[in-house]
């Protein structure tokens, strides 16, 4: 009787704590029915040793018979006393709900994989890094001298390209039996071997006008020229052994001449310290150093472009930038697409021998006709 009592305290208990639970109300609700039909009353009378007897027989067949109700019914149930006492706990189930409802929130998916045939980018896209001995060596120049490159004023990614022909004049093959036999070292020096290009810019580093592509500080007064600068100029190319020196310019419209005359001297001294044609044993022509000079416009004062086409340079060069279109809103104001056209006609008048070059830039919003007009009229002319 009185494990049957426990029982039935037990399920009572067990049935109040997972009332909250859904899935478990019809379970509770049955149960529940079934636990209020169950009564069970004890009594105890000690009148005759007889009457205990009958009365002890009689409470045993009611017992035997309400607990065999009891077990059949709790048979019938879905859920059996371990299952109760396994059920999780509210926390349980909300911890769960919580976990469901996180695992149900889209998820945003990863890219495609790459496909395994990509093109590679072409080696002449790439620009090669700006470690090489010869590049630092002329760096250390340019500081040591006060000079400015503008390499380095317009940020130009090709600096390691231009600045990395080595002290070799000539590049070996990577084949040749004097290649398997060099240390990693001369290896890594002979990988920038031929010719070393600087493009210097005097009369300092800052601008008078203002172009929206470049990167070169402006002002309307710079400060004055260096007058050692065409020493310092010579002085350096001889210390770097270049074989093509590149010289360019920022404008100069405070001065009286633009700078003209100022160019002229640099290139004049360059000429003379390294730049006289020589005849070797075999009768073959070598000359020294090759002068390119990238100028200003000066603003179409051609008397000002005569004075520095006539300096003794190689190459003369001035570039129109974009095409005929674009001009105002890339140059300057003070630019113009046909004033630098007079100023490339100018030089091979005044100097014949002279090669002429100008350069444009692509992508600024040039249509493919536009490009094939510009080079139409730069062959005319």
């Amino acid at each position: 009787m009185v494990q049957v009592q426990l029982k039935r305290h037990a399920l009572s208990t067990m049935r109040r704590q997972l009332a909250p639970i859904l899935q478990y109300q019809r379970l509770l609700s049955s149960s529940s029915a079934a636990t209020n039909r169950v009564h069970i009353q004890v009594t105890h009378h000690s009148n005759s040793e007889d009457e205990d007897s009958n009365l002890t027989s009689s409470k045993n067949r009611k017992s035997f018979s309400r607990l065999e109700n009891l077990r059949s019914q709790l048979n019938q149930e879905d859920a059996s006393l371990h299952e109760f006492a396994s059920t999780p706990s509210l926390q349980q189930v909300s911890d769960n709900s919580a976990t469901n409802a996180i695992s149900n929130i889209p998820q945003r998916k990863k890219a495609p994989p790459r496909p395994a045939k990509i093109l590679p980018k072409p080696k002449w896209l790439k620009a090669s890094p700006a470690t090489s001995p010869k590049y630092h060596e002329l760096r250390n120049t340019v500081r040591s001298l006060g000079l400015a490159t503008v390499c380095e004023e317009a940020k130009c990614p090709n600096i390691g390209e231009c600045w990395g022909g080595s002290s070799q004049k000539k590049p070996i093959d990577p084949d040749s039996e004097e290649y398997a036999n060099m240390s990693e070292e001369e290896k890594a020096e002979r990988a920038h071997a031929g010719t070393a290009t600087a493009t210097i810019m005097i009369m300092g580093d800052t601008c008078t006008r203002g172009c929206s592509f470049c990167a070169v500080k402006t002002s309307r007064k710079p400060p004055p020229l260096d007058e050692e600068e065409p020493k310092k100029v010579a002085e350096a190319v001889k210390s770097w052994g270049l074989d093509y020196v590149v010289l360019t310019s920022v404008d100069r419209d405070d001065l009286e001449d633009q700078g003209a005359g100022h160019f002229r001297r640099v290139v004049q001294n360059l000429k003379e310290r390294g730049g006289n044609v020589t005849v070797d044993e075999d009768g073959k022509k070598e000359r020294g150093i090759i002068v390119e000079a990238l100028t200003p416009d000066f603003r179409g004062d051609l008397d000002l472009v005569s004075l520095v086409a006539t300096s003794g340079l190689d190459v003369y060069a001035h570039n129109i930038e974009t095409v005929e279109r674009l001009q105002k809103r890339v140059r300057d104001h003070r630019a113009g697409y046909h004033q630098s056209l007079s100023v490339l006609r100018h030089v091979k008048t005044v100097n014949p021998n002279a090669l002429t070059k100008t350069s444009i830039m692509l992508g600024l919003g040039e249509s493919d006709e536009d490009i094939r007009a510009t080079m139409r009229e730069k062959r005319v002319r």
